[in-house]
């Protein structure tokens, strides 16, 4: 890279970082969100001749796959380090709906339609039916659970923890999980395209190694990990000006180490991160610590993500949609309007809540980060047909998600909390 390149891109660095500090206070009570203004800033400066490379996500396969890996890892230990409620059933039985039904009626759906209606081949099609169906737990933060112990006035009683508002709590949970429950889905798209779609081929490895072992191996070691450093952690209060000065960092140390881990091991590291997360948070439940915890893993979440959502912006503005048919643009509204609001709706039947929250929780399957690491990877791993239709039609369903959620999240969910 030239200097004067080298000293420009520094100072588009310097903005988004200055962004990433000031902007969320502009922002926090309009419809508009941090995600859609680092959209638009990456969409300008790639449009301009600076002389800038193309952020192609294709070209620079590996490149986008970790960088998107980093983001959704930070945002699971943030994510799951705002948990207050106590895991058990039914308290948490609005995420299990998500889980066990809407996210398997949507994979089939966008399938479906990937396969019917597009022509996309069977691994093709299955690729994206993994893809958009994981929600965001990077783009998703105004739906979420903002921090720990949100929804009380008061202090709250260690019976009525995290009993707060289920709209932002069965979001939360349902992006901390679905993440790592996704990779089942992406990992057969993969075997389909290396071995064929005769079952025989395939499914013995998928139950018992992508589906049982994965899975059970996430789980283990996001529990293990998670006590180990939450015992670490409250066992000691920092002191002196150095520790005062690093409080929280140990949730980024937690997000590598417990990742890092459990992918050596073969299991799904983002199960693995965000169990280990809610572990750390049950563990000294009410502490004042948890605050500083939370504090670092959103600072990275915001600095990963807008530089994500630039990136982005500069694939748009250099033709990451130019492939894109107007059938595929069809699609990726359906994905967007029907799709999730009615497998949420089907998801969400006989839960006694409020029509206003179920509508709320449905409506609400922000696409983003996720979906381009689930791709990428897929992509990395195996050979597919119609690449480029699949980034086109995946980039088209994150834009209308990142604009048409960012700017409805907000006044909705305020509406919600003030009635």
């Amino acid at each position: 890279m030239a200097l004067a390149q080298y000293d420009l891109v520094l100072v588009l660095v310097g903005l988004v970082v200055l962004g990433v500090v000031l902007l969320p206070q502009r922002v926090a009570e309009r419809p508009v969100s941090l995600p859609i203004l680092a959209l638009a800033f990456g969409a300008v400066v790639f449009s301009l001749p600076l002389g800038l490379p193309a952020p192609d996500p294709i070209e620079y396969g590996d490149a986008a796959e970790r960088l998107a890996e980093l983001g959704v890892i930070v945002a699971l230990m943030g994510a799951g380090l705002k948990i207050d409620r106590p895991v058990s059933w039914p308290a948490w039985s609005s995420a299990v709906r998500l889980l066990a039904v809407t996210m398997p009626l949507t994979i089939a759906a966008a399938a479906v339609l990937g396969w019917g209606v597009l022509g996309f081949a069977v691994p093709t099609a299955m690729l994206l039916g993994a893809v958009v169906a994981p929600t965001d737990p990077v783009l998703a933060s105004e739906v979420q659970v903002k921090d720990p112990g949100e929804g009380y006035e008061d202090e709250p009683t260690p019976e009525q923890a995290g009993m707060g508002h289920e709209v932002r709590f069965a979001l939360t949970t349902e992006a901390g999980l679905n993440d790592g429950l996704a990779f089942p889905f992406t990992y057969l798209a993969i075997l389909f395209a290396l071995v064929g779609l005769a079952p025989g081929n395939w499914a013995g490895e998928w139950a018992i190694v992508y589906v049982g072992y994965k899975i059970l191996v996430g789980f283990l070691m996001g529990a293990a990990a998670g006590y180990v450093v939450a015992r670490l952690v409250f066992a000691t209060q920092a002191e002196t000006r150095l520790g005062i000065s690093l409080a929280g960092l140990e949730a980024l140390a937690a997000t590598l180490l417990v990742y890092g881990l459990t992918e050596l091991v073969g299991g799904y590291g983002f199960i693995a991160v965000f169990v280990a997360a809610v572990v750390i948070r049950d563990y000294e439940r009410g502490h004042e610590y948890d605050d500083a915890l939370h504090a670092a893993a959103e600072m990275t979440e915001y600095v990963v993500m807008v530089a994500v959502m630039v990136l982005f912006g500069g694939a748009l503005a250099t033709g990451l949609l130019d492939p894109l048919t107007v059938e595929a643009a069809l699609i990726g509204l359906a994905l967007v309007f029907l799709v999730r609001p009615l497998a949420g709706a089907v998801g969400l039947l006989g839960f006694d809540r409020d029509p206003r929250e179920r509508a709320a929780i449905a409506f609400f399957g922000i696409r983003g980060i996720g979906s381009f690491y689930y791709l990428a990877y897929g992509l990395n791993q195996a050979p597919f047909p119609d690449a480029d239709s699949l980034w086109a039609l995946v980039g088209f369903v994150v834009l209308v998600s990142v604009v048409v959620h960012g700017i409805t999240a907000t006044p909705v969910m305020n509406r919600l909390e003030t009635e």
